[in-house]
Parts: C-alpha cells; structure tokens; sequence
C-alpha cells in the first residue's frame, strides 16, 4: 500500500466529513463520511467546481481571503453540520487550496432543543405545584420524599430541607404512610384522616402511584387541611364552647423533660397511667396539666375511649349540675323534650379531665364525692342510678389545703382526689428546658403560621434564660409567637431583636455562657437569688414576694441552691 492509499483510507475512517479544493476551487478530495452527510456520491463531487457540488458554501471564499472559518452552523436541506473552513499555504505562504472539516449535528441539536424543552416543562410543573393550596409530597418508588411545595409546610410545619431525603414518615404524627402504603400495593388510595406535623394538625389525604412506560416511579400525596371543618362541626352549642369534648391528643412524647423536677413529675405520669387510680395535676397556670392529662390518657388502656374536658371555672354554676350529671325529659324550665346525656355518662369507659377543680363550686361538690365513692350517678329529674365507669384525672393551680381549712373545700373530697398528686414545677424552676421547648415552639408555630423558621440564637435564647416567666410555659409560647410575627419572611433564626421587651420582676443577673447548661442555670438561679436577698436585707418574706414564689419554695431553692441564712 502506497502513503496516498494509506492517507485516504485514514481519512475515510474518521466520523468527521473532509472536502478538499485546489487553487481553482475544484474538489480534489472528499471522504466518505463527507459524501454520506451531503448526500453526494464522490463520482459527482471530485473534480468539479465546489460551488457548483455544494450548495451554499463557504470554502472557495476562504481560498479567496486566506481567513479560517472556524466552527461555523450551516444548514444543508434537512440536515444541520458544525464546519472549519482552513486555507492551505505552501512552504512560502501562498494560498494553493483549502480544506473544510465538518459534522452532522441533527441529532445532537435535537437532544439540546429536547432538554430545553424538559427543563421549561419542569419549571412549569413546579410553577403549578406552587400555586395549589393543597399541600403536596411527592415520594420515590422506595417511599422517600423528593417533592413538597410551600403549602406542605404551611400545613405540616415542616421545611423541604426537613423532609426531602427522608422517609415518608417523617411528617406523620398520628397513623401509617400512604406512600409506603402505594408503593407495596401500586394502587391509589383516597380520603384517609391522619394527623401531620408536630402540631398534630388534622387532615385527609390522598396518595396515587406515578407509572413511566408501565414501570412504578413512586406516588404523588395531596394533603388536604380539614382541621377548621372538624373544629367546626364539633361546636354544637354554646355549651360545647365551654366543655370540650375531645380526643386527646397529645402523648408523653410530647413532654418536656430535661430538668430533674420535670422527670420525676414525667416518670411519676407514666406509672399511673398503667393504674386506674385518680390522678390530681398539682402546678401554676401554664405549666402543662392538660397535656399531662391527655398524656396519661394516651397510655392508659382507655386511650381508644372518649376524654372529656371539663373546666370548672368556665361553666356557670347554674347549668353545671345538668350538665355532668346530666338530665331527664321536664327536668326544668327549658330542658330538651328527650333529656341530655351528661358529660360523666359520656365518658363512660374512658377519662374525665376536670380542669381547675378548685372552682367547683361548694353546692355542687357533695353530689361529685358521691361519684366517686361509688361512681354512680343520678341525672336531674331522674330516681333511677346509672352506673359509671370513668378515670378521674383533676387539675388545679389553687392551694386545697388551705381551701380545705377555710372550709371552701370539702376534706372528703379532697382526699378522694389527692390519691396520687402529682406536682408540675414553674418554668422558672425548669430552664433547662426552655432551648428544647423553643424549639419545639418554633416547630409547632411553623404549621400555624406558615412559617421555615429554623432556630433561635444564643443572644435571644440568654434573653429568654433570663427572664422569671410568670405565665410559664404559655407565656414562653405567647412571647415565642410575638417573636416570629415581628421576623421578616426571608429570616430564619429568632434574634433578640425580634423578642417583645419582658418584663423583669427583679435586677438581672448577667448570664455567663460557659460550661454545661444545667451548671449556667444552677449559676445563675443562685446569683438571682442572692441578689434580691442581699437587696432585701436577707428578709426571705420579702425576697419570696420580689421573686414571685412561695415562702415554702423559696426555702426549698435555696436548700437546694446551698444558701444559708445569715445568722444561721
């Protein structure tokens, strides 16, 4: 094989189409793959004039001027190339022909205008995703989160950087992942209640699988937010505004408990939970009663019967007899033709809450002991006993005792319902656990307002650390809410800027950052204390009034502090 035969049979070997001219502008060469991409058979195209073989090019003009033309489009019928035009000089520069290199790129140029087309598609489907009020997840065919708009965390409190990733379990607070549910069994599944978020918000979803070519890809969730409907429809009357008749909804996962007091009180609730005996909540407004009432509830082996919640204080004392014992037909001037069931009737094989049972009032409180000697109950107007069988879990933020020696409180009943005490400290003798509660705050405050935000910073959490908290963990939930209505929607993290101003009850101490968190607390509970005594002369009366505790309590913190009186 001669060097020539070997040049050409390289040239022809390549992907890339070759045209040759000479100084004439004749084709002296052309490869296959250039014949093949022009549709020219090399019979038709060698020795001929290039204008004349090749509509529309470019290579003559090059031979003209002696400029490179370098990854040029052109258009050849129906097919699209990408060329390089090159002169070719001799060994002293002079122009004796040109060369042009080129390509077929119909395809490629298909697939480029196919992925534009896929990526306008996407972000019209992700415009429409956004715009729905209905929250919506989207799962892989392994039940993992890859999809949710804006609405999902409105709705669940959760952000897409909380959730893409994970199971899709992750956002369930109460009953089974339909998802997972879809990706066993590859069927649709609608109107399913369960509650999402930690906010345990109420809804109805439904989940379909997505199929591609016949193959299973994963499942699209519409979560639809119900919750206002079924608070709704649960005010009956203007009595049921009053008396809440509920499920419980909460549980001892969500409690709490970092600081000593607040375990003990936690691991106290959970061994009676498994008894039937009678439970009294002992604490200040705010400091958790009726979540640890639907907690012992939850896990109890009445947890799948009704809760009722009675709040004492709210009810007028007139229509409060009627309303727990309940009624017979003619029982009284405006009573139903076919009687009321009362709320202790309604309870029957579950739980009774009755809330701030220290404003029962005194008329009423014999014909309640009666119940619970022997639980057994006899409606207004009505001669005939009805058995009952109801837990009696009660709270107050009163001192019976001291009701019990005024006479404002029966001792009978009293002791029936002081069975197992169980005390609930003030937050401002628990702060180790405001950062856990922050944050569980911000979580649940995120489904109610729509809101990502994602934590709070130390200067505001020190802030909090501070603060006596009168209104216990209510007030910490209110002041947590101020805090995120006064962020701008871009921020993230609670600053100390964005807290209401907090009224301190005494002169602060500066908190000192250092060491573990139960030993700054221990720290500066003591440097509080210290203070307002010194301030007051070491008078604990006065120093108990300042700081707003009990002359009892403030004693006890300052046992367990290691502060002895002077003089002592």
């Amino acid at each position: 094989m001669t060097k020539a035969e070997l040049f050409e049979n390289i040239l022809n070997s390549i992907v890339e189409g070759i045209i040759m001219i000479d100084s004439e502008a004749r084709i002296v060469f052309m490869n296959k793959q250039a014949s093949l991409i022009l549709g020219t058979p090399l019979s038709q195209a060698v020795g001929r004039y290039v204008v004349d073989a090749i509509p529309n090019t470019r290579l003559h003009i090059v031979l003209k001027t002696g400029v490179p033309e370098t990854d040029r489009i052109q258009q050849l019928g129906h097919t699209q190339i990408i060329t390089s035009r090159v002169p070719i000089r001799d060994s002293s520069g002079k122009v004796i022909g040109a060369v042009a290199i080129f390509r077929d790129i119909t395809s490629a140029q298909k697939m480029a205008e196919e992925v534009t087309n896929l990526r306008q598609m996407e972000a019209l489907l992700k415009a429409i995703i956004e715009s729905t009020s209905d929250a919506i997840s989207v799962a892989d065919e392994n039940g993992i989160i890859v999809i949710v708009n804006k609405a999902y965390t409105k709705i669940t409190g959760y952000s897409a950087n909380e959730v893409i990733g994970k199971p899709a379990t992750v956002d369930i607070a109460q009953g089974e992942s339909m998802h997972i549910k879809v990706a066993k069994t590859k069927q649709p599944i609608y109107g399913v209640r369960m509650l999402v978020g930690p906010g345990k918000r109420e809804v109805i979803v439904d989940v379909t699988p997505l199929f591609v070519k016949g193959e299973f890809k994963g499942s699209v969730g519409v979560i639809h937010d119900v919750s206002e409907i079924v608070r709704l429809n649960r005010e009956l009357d203007e009595v049921k505004r009053l008396i809440r008749k509920i499920g419980a909804r909460y549980t001892f996962d969500d409690v709490v408990a970092e600081s000593p007091k607040m375990k003990i009180a936690l691991t106290q609730a959970m061994k009676v939970a498994q008894t039937p005996a009678t439970v009294l909540l002992r604490g200040e407004s705010g400091t958790g009663k009726e979540l640890f009432a639907h907690a012992i509830h939850n896990a109890s082996d009445r947890r799948d019967r009704p809760f009722v919640s009675v709040n004492c204080a709210a009810i007028p004392e007139s229509i409060l007899e009627s309303e727990l014992f309940g009624y017979t037909s003619g029982a009284f001037t405006g009573a139903k033709k076919e009687g009321k069931k009362g709320l202790l009737e309604e309870a029957q094989h579950g739980t009774v809450f009755f809330d701030e049972i220290g404003k029962m009032p005194l008329t009423l409180q014999p014909k309640l002991l009666r119940f619970l000697e022997n639980r057994e109950i006899v409606p207004v107007g009505e001669t005939k006993v009805v058995k009952i069988d109801a837990r009696i879990i009660a709270a107050t933020n009163m001192d019976l005792e001291k009701m019990v020696q005024q006479g404002t409180f029966l001792p009978d009943l009293y002791f029936r319902l002081n069975v197992f005490p169980i005390f609930l400290p003030p937050l401002r003798e628990r702060k180790e656990d405001i950062p856990t509660l922050v944050l569980y705050i911000i979580k649940k405050l995120n489904q109610e307002y729509g809101r990502t935000v994602e934590g709070i910073s130390p200067e505001a959490l020190s802030k909090l650390m501070g603060y006596d908290w009168p209104g216990n963990v209510r007030e910490l939930e209110n002041v947590i809410g101020r805090a995120m209505i006064n962020m701008d929607p871009e921020e993230k993290v609670v600053r100390a800027h964005h807290l209401p101003p907090l009224k301190i009850t005494y002169h602060p101490v500066e908190l000192t950052v250092s060491g573990n968190l139960r030993d700054m607390v221990y720290n500066y509970e003591r440097s509080v204390i210290l203070k307002v005594l010194s301030e007051n002369n070491w008078n604990v009366q006065k120093t108990a009034k300042s700081l707003g505790m009990s002359l009892r309590t403030l004693y006890y913190r300052m046992r367990i502090l290691g502060i002895r009186r002077q003089g002592i």
